[in-house]
């Protein structure tokens, strides 16, 4: 028979089997437990992965640390002793003895008044509990935040485990019990952190991969109407059809959702993002234009930030960002003049943002736009060409990637100048550094 038996009977009762599980409570624990002593230290203790194992499997032979018992005492309400004890040294529990003078219960009935007052309020302060407080609501909160705005700083490679470590705690979390408004806060941080995953995925190419994390921030995000997730991660499955080469899905899924809520802030960036630039694509200039305008007026409507906002977040497009993807919907509608006049305007905006792959993707479609004028100036083009790579080269991503190739087969009629020779060697060299197999 196995050893700690009542350590693992309250942890399942709690649903904090998984290492993942416990430690989040755990450290809730610690953190209230410093707070009431006045005991700064105990908010740092810790238990490893190796040494719950060995709890959980009865490999322990003498009590934990002093500290970690306290902490345990806090979050389980047993004392340590007994959770610890072995099996063997745990008599089962007779049954108590009827009491003689008490008559035999009245049946069962309207009038009989057989329940127990305390019974009752015991069960509803156990289902009012749960294994998420506020506390790690906000912090799993704060985590999706943080990747949002160091993604264009590290780049997918160095934020994927981070997303995948959040949406697994969430999963975790989601297989025990809370309240209400705790559930649907799991269930939107659940969802979040799967979305986040589905947009790394299409940055780094693994587009399935990417369809399913989106279905699933779709799934999770619709059980609780959050329309906001759900129409981002629409807008994520439009942007993974759109670098997939499916140009007319990428504008039926954005048309799709902004028809669920047009006047949605997030429908700016299923306009322009979605279907503008697949619109471009396909050659659909009035549809485009349209969905452009309709954009802006919702920035307006809406009072956007005028900035460029990170190209991961949840927030509604700012304006700037919403620009640069009406250029790249005029670049493919080789609308020349109108490209060139909007880059300048953006010029400033973009350069000061901080996010390399934006300078990197104006650069190359100002490089693309360059080339079609009726006079091609084919240096100046590559020299934006060849600036957009070495932005790019630390972090590349699939959209850097592609347009990089799309304008390097622009240059086609001009390869025997140095210019595109150049171009086309860096471009060569930076796919050489690149993995041969797409992270998923």
């Amino acid at each position: 028979m196995p050893r700690n038996t009542l350590l693992r009977q309250l942890l399942e009762e709690r649903h904090l089997t998984t290492y993942t599980a416990f430690e989040v409570q755990f450290s809730r624990a610690a953190r209230n437990l410093a707070q009431e002593t006045g005991d700064a230290r105990l908010a740092s203790v810790a238990v490893s992965s190796r040494q719950f194992d060995r709890w959980l499997s009865g490999e322990l032979k003498q009590l934990p640390r002093p500290d970690t018992c306290r902490i345990l005492e806090e979050l389980l309400g047993k004392a340590a002793r007994d959770l610890f004890a072995s099996a063997s040294a745990c008599p089962p529990t007779a049954p108590e003895p009827p009491q003689a003078d008490v008559p035999p219960s009245s049946p069962v009935g309207p009038t009989g008044h057989d329940d127990n007052p305390a019974a009752i309020v015991a069960r509803a302060r156990q289902l009012a509990c749960g294994n998420v407080d506020q506390t790690t609501l906000s912090f799993l909160a704060s985590r999706i935040e943080v990747i949002t705005e160091r993604y264009e700083r590290d780049g997918p490679d160095g934020l994927w485990g981070q997303a995948k470590s959040l949406r697994g705690m969430g999963h975790t979390l989601l297989a025990g019990q809370q309240t209400p408004s705790a559930r649907r806060e799991l269930f939107r941080i659940t969802a979040r952190a799967g979305g986040l995953l589905g947009y790394m995925a299409v940055n780094t190419g693994a587009f399935p991969l990417a369809e399913a994390y989106c279905a699933e921030a779709l799934e999770l995000s619709r059980a609780i109407g959050d329309l906001d997730t759900e129409m981002w991660a629409c807008g994520t499955q439009s942007f993974a059809a759109y670098y997939a080469g499916r140009y007319g899905e990428a504008d039926a899924r954005a048309a799709d959702a902004v028809d669920r809520a047009p006047n949605h802030p997030q429908a700016i960036r299923l306009l322009v993002n979605g279907r503008a630039r697949a619109l471009g694509k396909l050659r659909d200039r009035d549809q485009a234009e349209r969905a452009i305008g309709r954009a802006l007026e919702l920035s307006d409507r809406h009072d956007v930030t005028p900035g460029l906002t990170s190209c991961i977040s949840f927030l509604p497009y700012g304006r700037a960002r919403t620009l640069a993807n009406a250029l790249t919907a005029r670049v493919a509608l080789q609308d020349t003049g109108h490209v060139l006049r909007e880059a300048e305007d953006l010029d400033d905006l973009v350069e000061k943002s901080g996010s390399a792959w934006s300078r990197s993707l104006v650069r190359l479609d100002v490089a693309t736009a360059v080339l079609q004028q009726r006079a091609p100036d084919v240096e100046h083009a590559m020299s934006l060409g060849q600036q957009a790579i070495a932005l790019a080269s630390p972090l590349p991503i699939s959209s850097v990637r592609q347009r990089s190739r799309d304008l390097y087969e622009r240059a086609a009629p001009w390869r025997s100048r140095p210019a595109v020779r150049e171009y086309g060697e860096q471009l060569r060299a930076w796919g050489r550094q690149l993995p041969s197999v797409e992270a998923g």
